[in-house]
């Protein structure tokens, strides 16, 4: 028989064999691989003087550096950054879901939760801010058959105004908007709004955000400088916003039926 090397055993059946093991090779490699962020897990039995690694199989790969496009290196696996999310156990047993010890809006709990990414913008090809208000990328304009939403009201899921809108934010690698600069009444500070989160009414001219009440727009996270908004930033904005979808008022905890 063509190519066999013993009466059980061919060529063929070899590379067979060897393409198993290379393919499961490859499966545990991506694997490892794909485990360079995120991992370990803390479990949920850990003790407040112990802290239990989860990985799972395989291991995570040895630690690797990068160098980044605009300067720096990012070095990973890296041990996890612990978040100070203010929660507890609803019950004593492994697996119960946590709750909100504070602001259940800013505890980082639940649909507000929020990673600790880089404190950095997010950056352009050319090394500028990503993200930025149409005050400085004046080459931006609205389309004129689409309502500018500039000086109108912002109102609340409760509808009371929170504030005015002051500007857009912009992505200079899309024509797409990415956040309203609200004015808040309360206070006075500008905060962002993402611009999921919005909708805009032409004819009554105001903007409706419905995730968060009038006078919870005091408290939504804010921007070091006053023109850029960092990786870290935008993640707690917009976990504000989303932990408002259930911790805005009571009646949202119950359920639906």
């Amino acid at each position: 028989m063509t190519g066999a090397i013993t009466s059980y055993i061919d060529v063929a059946q070899l590379v067979l064999y060897a393409f198993w093991v290379f393919f499961i090779g490859l499966i545990i490699y991506l694997r490892r691989e794909d485990k360079r962020e995120g991992y370990p897990l803390d479990s949920d039995r850990t003790h407040r003087t112990d802290r239990i690694e989860v990985q799972g199989f395989p291991r995570r790969p040895e630690s690797k550096t990068y160098k980044l496009a605009h300067g720096g290196t990012s070095t990973l696996p890296r041990p996890p950054d612990p978040i100070p999310a203010a929660m507890e156990p609803a019950e004593p047993w492994p697996g119960s879901p946590m709750l909100p010890t504070g602001n259940p809006m800013l505890d980082g709990v639940g649909p507000g939760a929020y990673a600790l990414r880089s404190d950095k913008p997010d950056l352009a090809f050319d090394g500028q801010p990503l993200l930025v208000p149409m005050r400085i990328a004046s080459e931006f304009t609205v389309e004129s058959r689409d309502p500018d939403p500039r000086g109108m009201e912002v109102l609340g899921g409760d509808g009371q105004v929170g504030g005015i809108v002051h500007d857009i934010w912009v992505d200079r690698a899309e024509p797409q908007i990415r956040y309203l600069e609200v004015q808040v009444t309360e206070n006075q500070r500008h905060v962002l709004v993402p611009i999921g989160f919005v909708r805009v009414e032409r004819y009554r001219r105001r903007v409706i955000v419905r995730s968060i009440l009038g006078a919870q727009f005091a408290d939504v996270p804010g921007t070091a400088q006053p023109d850029v908004v960092t990786l870290r930033e935008e993640d707690r904005i917009s976990a504000y916003y989303g932990g408002g979808t259930l911790y805005a008022e009571p009646s949202r905890l119950g359920p639906l039926l």
